[in-house]
C-alpha cells in the first residue's frame, strides 16, 4: 500500500507541477514534495485563510462545503483541495499544465490520499 509520501511524490512528478503539499487546516506541513525554489512551509502557512474564505463563500451561496478551489495567478495555478476535516492538499502548477487532467486525477484520488492522512 502506498504511503502519503508516495502519493504526494506521484502528484509532484506530473509534468508542470511545481509542488504538492499535504497540510493541516492550521497550515502546518504534513508532507511535501517541491522544486527547490518553492518554500513549502511559507506557502502552506497562507492556505488556511484562503480555504476558510472559499468555504464561507460556499456556505453563503448554498453550495455547501469546499471540495476544490483553483486560483489562477500570472505565473501558474494554486489548487487547494479538501481531504478531510483535518487536512488539505495544495498543488502549485505552471501555466502550461494540463489543468483538466490534473483536476480529474486529484478528484479521482482524493479518497486514497485522505485515507493516508
Amino acid at each position: 500500500m502506498p504511503t502519503i509520501h508516495d502519493l504526494v511524490a506521484a502528484i509532484r512528478d506530473r509534468e508542470g507541477v511545481q509542488a504538492a503539499v499535504v497540510l493541516g487546516r492550521d497550515g502546518l506541513v504534513i508532507d511535501a514534495q517541491a522544486l527547490p525554489t518553492v518554500d513549502t512551509e511559507s506557502v502552506a502557512a497562507h492556505v488556511p485563510p484562503v480555504f476558510l474564505a472559499a468555504e464561507e463563500l460556499g456556505h453563503a451561496s448554498q453550495q455547501d462545503a469546499l471540495q476544490t478551489a483553483v486560483l489562477e495567478h500570472e505565473y501558474g495555478y494554486a489548487i487547494v483541495a479538501a481531504l478531510s476535516a483535518e487536512a488539505v492538499l495544495l498543488v502549485l502548477a505552471l501555466p502550461g499544465v494540463n489543468l483538466a487532467q490534473l483536476l480529474y486525477e486529484l478528484r479521482r484520488n482524493r479518497a486514497n490520499i485522505a485515507s493516508l492522512v
